[in-house]
């Protein structure tokens, strides 16, 4: 509809913005997290990344059920990594490999905020 082609063009307007507010954001988290001795999930070499969800790597499901908790009820959302598909009812019987990177990572992946900050101006 027109209407959603407007909001559509009038946030592309602010696209660049929104993407220099977001690699602050990424960067002030990668500073964080540093200090904090956690992997922060960042840009591979010669890649730009948009930062559109922002991540960080624990040690384990134990690390990541305690950090998600922890964070939760401080008031910050924070959520494991997506439910592998093959884990869904629809895909259950689908055939597969032993998925073992896939596994490794849900365990260790949490997903944080990852908005331009509501106190921003365009």
């Amino acid at each position: 509809p027109n209407l959603n082609a407007a909001l559509g063009m009038a946030q592309a307007e602010n696209l660049d913005f929104f993407i220099k507010e977001k690699r602050l954001v990424a960067q002030q988290y990668k500073d964080f997290f540093d200090m904090a001795g956690i992997s922060f999930v960042t840009e591979r070499a010669n890649t730009i990344s948009n930062y559109w969800l922002n991540t960080i790597l624990l040690d384990g499901s134990k690390q990541r059920e305690s950090f998600i908790k922890y964070t939760n009820k401080a008031g910050i959302m924070t959520r494991p990594i997506w439910t592998l598909m093959t884990e869904l009812d629809m895909f259950k019987d689908c055939q597969h490999d032993d998925l073992s990177n896939s596994i490794w990572l849900r365990d260790r992946v949490v997903n944080i905020p990852s908005s331009v900050p509501s106190n921003k101006k365009i």
